[in-house]
């Protein structure tokens, strides 16, 4: 897999972005820039966005070294916190359970700028910092096909009103129980189904009914690759039901504080062009 080649062309526009306001240089270009390590879990999606991260901080001129596919957050986060990797990437409302799992400094939220306020509370004992979030995310999504969609002028999850009593929701079997499935849809949304049918989390068999019009309504991961490889429209929570996972880099503050600013300004610069769709497409051709 040549990875420089799938990311280069958004590497190049997230360079763009930041030259115009001077991160490319540098700040001048006269103070030494700090060697960085990128770590990432063993997930696909995460060796994607350590690879994103490492490619613009290359092309800026920092030697980078990669410590990708360090399996699980047990093992990124503490290596993150003892300084064994320099920063990683993360999702606000998981990496916030995560490392404050009584909730007693903050919770998540269906707010992606209070939850990240909330972690980055959480992170200050730990001495590391959240950058800015990504549009793009990676939690519990409902997908219908592109045929469906269009027949029923579906954009966005409570577009579903007039029809979901026709429709065939698949998910999970702990769906039907679950807030952030089938028992948040009818709460959040007023939503009730024809039926449900028990299948997989966000996985093949999903894909598999969706496609094959075994359902009409199915849950997968907003990243998940195959959103893309079927043609699949994910519909828009625009009421928030789901916590805010939004994809953020978390950087040792050290690290930051070595620097000049420059590291900051060309993480946030992916992030602000990271859409899901973006995101998606990387995930299709590495996954």
């Amino acid at each position: 897999m040549k990875r420089g080649t799938i990311f280069a062309a958004f590497v190049a526009l997230a360079v763009v972005a930041t030259a115009c306001g001077g991160a490319g240089t540098g700040g001048g270009g006269t103070a030494a820039k700090p060697d960085v390590i990128v770590g990432s879990t063993n997930f696909y999606e995460q060796v994607t966005l350590g690879e994103l991260y490492s490619q613009i901080l290359e092309a800026n001129g920092y030697k980078v070294t990669r410590k990708f596919n360090l399996r699980s957050r047990e093992i990124v986060e503490p290596a993150l916190e003892s300084g064994q990797i320099d920063l990683d990437a993360e999702y606000l409302a998981t990496l916030l359970a995560f490392v404050d799992k009584d909730g007693k400094v903050a919770k998540p939220t269906t707010d992606p700028k209070e939850t990240q306020t909330g972690l980055q509370k959480a992170l200050d004992p730990k001495s590391l910092t959240v950058l800015d979030y990504a549009a793009a995310t990676d939690q519990n999504g409902f997908v219908v096909t592109q045929a469906t969609a269009t027949s029923k002028n579906l954009k966005k999850i409570s577009d579903l009103s007039p029809v979901a009593k026709d429709m065939i929701l698949g998910g999970p079997p702990e769906c039907p129980q679950r807030p952030f499935c089938q028992l948040g849809l009818k709460n959040v949304y007023g939503l009730t189904f024809k039926d449900f049918k028990a299948l997989d989390a966000g996985g093949p068999l999903t894909v598999a009914a969706l496609d094959g019009k075994q359902i009409d309504v199915g849950l997968l991961f907003t990243s998940d690759p195959s959103i893309v490889a079927k043609s699949f429209v994910l519909l828009d929570d625009d009421k928030h039901l789901q916590l805010a996972d939004n994809i953020a880099p978390v950087v040792r503050s050290a690290l930051l504080q070595k620097d000049d600013g420059t590291i900051k300004r060309l993480l946030n610069s992916i992030s602000a062009k990271l859409s899901q769709s973006e995101l998606n497409d990387m995930n299709k051709q590495v996954a």
